[in-house]
């Protein structure tokens, strides 16, 4: 089991915090984001973890792990990035977003789970944007369910109806080697033939992890959720990352 964990963005909401600084690299109660995960992963025996960095990548230094540099990262988005990490998505493997924190159990319960492509995600997301004022739900990240089979991905909770059931992809994944192999070949293929727009982002290079499962969704690719049972949080903000100091001591 491999981890791969996407750190290049900019981080520009967090104000000055990112001015010199990563924001995976932010500081939560004396430990980074990215040291917390990446303490979490080897605690559970995942020793093989590759960091993608970006921006301020010099700033980004630990020990026993391995990293890919994505120079285009302000060119490129979340799909772009993991990309240039593609050699290393051929057997089983988790994908997290440099900007979250998550607890133990979740973790734990994600690498109990049998199926071959799980998104982990939070049933409960509204009531964690109520204390949200800075960071309202309008371009978060979207899966919509009817009797537990995933019928669409968005990205903007005004499109909500009653209809079906809805839950907020958190930015951690699990694929086997089957599911690797599937999901990179699928990328190859939109690499070399797709022009355009791409589902919610203006092109193919400035996809998100959304655009993508939207796109393996309608390809018959079979996905599923996790509903996480446990504490997580993601950090955009300066009020993101209060709300993260209070959740993760």
């Amino acid at each position: 089991m491999k981890a791969i964990i996407i750190a290049a963005g900019i981080g520009s909401r967090l104000g000055d915090l990112t001015k010199d600084l990563p924001k995976p690299l932010i500081d939560v109660n004396g430990k980074s984001i990215l040291e917390r995960q990446i303490e979490l992963f080897k605690k559970f025996g995942i020793n093989e973890i590759f960091i993608v960095t970006g921006y301020k990548n010099d700033k980004i230094k630990f020990n026993d792990v391995n990293y890919v540099y994505n120079s285009e990262y302000q060119q490129t988005e979340q799909i772009g990035s993991l990309m240039k990490a593609r050699n290393e998505i051929s057997e089983d493997v988790i994908i997290s977003f440099g900007d979250i924190l998550f607890e133990e159990k979740i973790l734990e319960e994600l690498l109990e789970n049998k199926d071959d492509f799980v998104l982990v995600s939070d049933p409960n997301w509204k009531k964690s944007y109520e204390s949200r004022s800075d960071n309202p739900p309008t371009q978060s990240d979207f899966i919509a369910l009817k009797n537990n089979k995933i019928i669409k991905f968005f990205k903007n909770s005004l499109e909500i109806d009653n209809s079906y059931s809805v839950v907020e992809f958190i930015g951690l994944m699990k694929m086997s080697a089957m599911s690797s192999n599937i999901f990179l070949q699928k990328y190859n293929d939109l690499e070399k033939y797709h022009t355009g727009k791409f589902h919610f982002a203006s092109t193919f290079m400035n996809a998100k992890f959304i655009d993508f499962f939207e796109e393996l969704r309608l390809s018959g690719i079979q996905m599923y959720t996790l509903n996480v049972n446990g504490k997580w949080c993601e950090i955009d903000t300066i009020q993101d990352l209060e709300i993260a100091k209070k959740l993760f001591i």
